[in-house]
Formats: structure tokens, sequence, C-alpha cells
């Protein structure tokens, strides 16, 4: 599949019971029938489309963020949430530490925007904000870009003091950050801080683009070989799929989505009886792109810059 036809999604699904509109966590999670959270997973039957970017703005308390989660794993998506009721940094560090998955990013605190209506500055959905911006990065620049440092529109301002300082870790984002929660920022204008998954620091996927660089290779190469299934299984199958896999490799390294990768037969797992039953096993390895997260200067002074100094003089 190229990659102009690969497809982020957005499925808006209203919470209610008949007219009346539910508030409540047990409906956002469980919903009525299938609908809620759980209708996420028929939107590829009913719509055609597959949900990559969840988020349940003002809803997603823990039992809703790990809903969520669930279904993120099952449908290759990846979940932004709210650190529900926190108040402190304090706070927040201690409700990321009841997640671990790589298909979550916690964040904290909340926007503000003028509402024209009210007339008023009112308090907006980050979470709102940060599934909309990852569209947008998505189609604009690419899904091995992380939400990090990108102005966010039509903010503002921030509901709660965050202290930064580009060149200073031991601040609240720095501290934030290190407990790989994404925070917000103003600095030429107000932006995410922080790229970090609840995977944990020392995951082979702590960063968000990580993730979704391993769902979207999963599913595009699956995608692109269905031709495959059920062919009869000539050894011309499996390089001409081995291929494939590689071109498509080829292309997402050509395009900086990936560092780059190759695919081939692993033998162990395509032995005599696993090739009798139809099973084909092909292996490929990838590297995604890292983002910049920490970029460090070292300034030395010296004065080697004077040792020709008469001679700069008399050639004048």
């Amino acid at each position: 599949m190229a990659l102009d036809q690969y497809h982020h999604g957005v499925r808006v699904v209203e919470v209610n019971d008949g007219t009346r509109v539910i508030r409540t966590v047990s409906t956002a999670v469980i919903g009525i029938v299938c609908t809620g959270a759980q209708a996420l997973l028929s939107a590829s039957a009913s719509l055609g489309v597959t949900p990559r970017i969840l988020g349940a703005p003002g809803l997603d308390n823990q039992a809703v963020t790990i809903a969520l989660v669930s279904i993120a794993q099952d449908l290759r998506a990846f979940v932004y949430s709210y650190a529900h009721d926190c108040t402190t940094i304090s706070d927040v560090t201690a409700y990321r530490d009841q997640f671990g998955a790589r298909e979550l990013m916690i964040i904290w605190p909340e926007f503000e925007a003028f509402d024209t209506a009210a007339a008023e500055t009112m308090t907006i959905s980050a979470v709102a904000c940060a599934v909309g911006l990852r569209a947008k990065i998505d189609s604009e620049t690419g899904w091995h870009k992380t939400l990090s440092n990108v102005a966010v529109n039509g903010v503002t301002g921030i509901s709660a003091d965050v202290f930064w300082s580009l060149q200073n870790p031991n601040t609240d984002a720095g501290i934030l950050n290190a407990a790989d929660v994404t925070t917000l920022i103003q600095r030429d204008g107000f932006r995410f801080w922080g790229s970090r998954t609840c995977a944990g620091p020392t995951s082979l996927f702590a960063f968000e683009n990580y993730t979704r660089t391993a769902q979207i290779l999963a599913d595009t190469i699956a995608e692109a070989h269905m031709w495959a299934v059920d062919k009869p299984l000539h050894a011309s199958l499996a390089r001409d799929i081995i291929e494939g896999v590689n071109a498509k490799i080829s292309e997402y390294k050509s395009l900086g989505l990936i560092v780059d990768g190759t695919a081939w037969l692993n033998e162990e797992l395509n032995d005599q009886a696993s090739l009798k039953a139809g099973k084909l096993r092909i292996d490929y390895d990838y590297t995604p792109m890292p983002p910049m997260e920490d970029l460090g200067f070292q300034q030395r002074i010296t004065d080697s810059y004077l040792a020709d100094f008469a001679d700069r003089v008399n050639a004048g």
C-alpha cells in the first residue's frame, strides 16, 4: 500500500442513552450494546477505516484510560490521556505510575482558550488538542515526528503554572518529562513538551513514534501482502513477499520515516512441518527514527585563535 493511501481516520463516538448524554465512566468504558469506547472496534467494518488516534477528553480517568489502552492494543492505535484529577506535579507522577503501556501518553495540564460566546477564557482539553495535532502532523510531516515541540493553534494559555527552561532539566517540565509525562509550555506559542510513552525509559518503545512506527509497519506490510494469502506456496512466492517487504522498507527509508530495515526467510521457523501446514514465516527488522530529545553543546574557551595575531596584522 502506497504511503499516501495509509489513512488515519477520526471517529467521534457519542456516548448516550436515548437523548440523554451519558457522562458516567461505566458507560464510557462498556457502552450500551457495544457503544462508547467499544464501538471503536467496529469502525473498520462499518466505516471502512480503523481508528489509530484515540482519546476521551473529559472522561479519561484511570478506568477509561485502561479500557482505551486495551482497545488500542487490538487496533494498533495510540491513546492520549489526561492526568485525571491531578493538581500537583507529585500527583501527576504518581498517577502516571499506574500505567505501563507503550500505546499510552499521559498529558498534564490543560490548555486555555478564549470562548467568544461566553466572552471569557475557558479551560479546554489538552487531549482534544493532542489528537487533532497528531492527525495534522501525520498528514503534513509524517508519523515519525512526535507530538512534542509543535505549535498548537487556537490556545491562549495553560491551566497550571509549569516552570520550564530550555537549558535546565531541573524544572517542573523536566520532572514531568523524566516521569514520562508530556506537559505544556509557552515558547513561540504554546506547545506539547515530551515524547515519551508509559512503557518506561528502558523499553524499546519509550518514544511515541517508536510505538507508532511499529504499528504502522505491521499494518502496512501485512495489508500490502494480502494478495499472497492462499496462493500456492512456491519458493518464488516467498521470494516475492520478501522483495515486497524490502521494497516497503526502502520506501520508508527514502522518505526519512525509518532509519533502515531488512526482511529475510527464517529457516528455523519454516521447517517441513510448518510448510506442509501451509504456514510461511518472514522475519524483518527495522530501526525507527529517533527523536532528538536531548541536545547538548560543549563550550570551550581557548586562546589558540590569538596565536597568529601578528601574522594577521602584518597581512593587513
